[in-house]
């Protein structure tokens, strides 16, 4: 009867080996399929991360490039307002030249003879003329005498003491001044009135 007994043991014990072998390959089974699905959510993971990244470079780039239009616009606009710029100021030269003449002429004596006042009037007429081709380009002149000073537009050579003006007035114009497009192009160069010391 032992031998029974021992044989049953042995029996129990295989199974019982059996047994824990194959909850040992399903646990095993368990945590591949375990792992195998933490992989899968991790990769899973990782390209929902790709994509929020892809997204963000793709959303970055494009304003970039939007921007980089807008500034592009802007440089254009500028170009086309103020690319003339250096010519402009070269031609108010010219015109400061008529002004001077015009100016020169009237004050001669022969100013008053019929063929001088027509050598006058025709000079004016060209810097007039001159004036409103440059007006088109956008070149305005500054407004001075009579107004008072502004050291974003104007440029004082000297004061002169006035009772009668208040301070700060423009009383001479020496040189003209001139915007372009809004922009100083160059300062009116002016006399301006103060107090007389006491």
């Amino acid at each position: 009867m032992e031998l029974t007994t021992t044989n049953n043991d042995s029996a129990v014990t295989e199974n019982e080996e059996l047994e824990v072998e194959e909850n040992t390959k399903k646990t095993k089974a368990e945590n591949e399929d375990l792992q195998e699905e933490d992989s899968n959510k991790k990769e899973e993971k990782a390209k929902e991360s790709e994509k929020v990244d892809f997204k963000s470079k793709y959303y970055y780039l494009a304003a970039e490039l939007e921007n980089l239009k807008k500034r592009h616009e802007r440089e254009l606009e500028n170009t086309v307002k103020f690319g003339n710029e250096r010519v402009l100021k070269n031609l108010i030269e010219v015109v400061d030249n008529f002004e001077r003449t015009i100016t020169a002429m009237t004050a001669s004596p022969m100013a008053k003879e019929e063929n001088f006042k027509s050598w006058v009037e025709g000079i004016e007429m060209v810097r007039k003329q001159f004036l409103e081709t440059l007006a088109k380009s956008g070149l305005t002149p500054i407004e001075s005498l009579g107004k008072i000073f502004d050291p974003n537009v104007h440029e004082a050579l000297s004061q002169i003491e006035m009772d009668d003006k208040e301070e700060g007035t423009i009383v001479t114009e020496f040189e003209k001044g001139y915007m372009l497009n809004g922009r100083l192009l160059r300062a009116a160069k002016v006399v301006v009135t103060k107090k007389k010391e006491s």
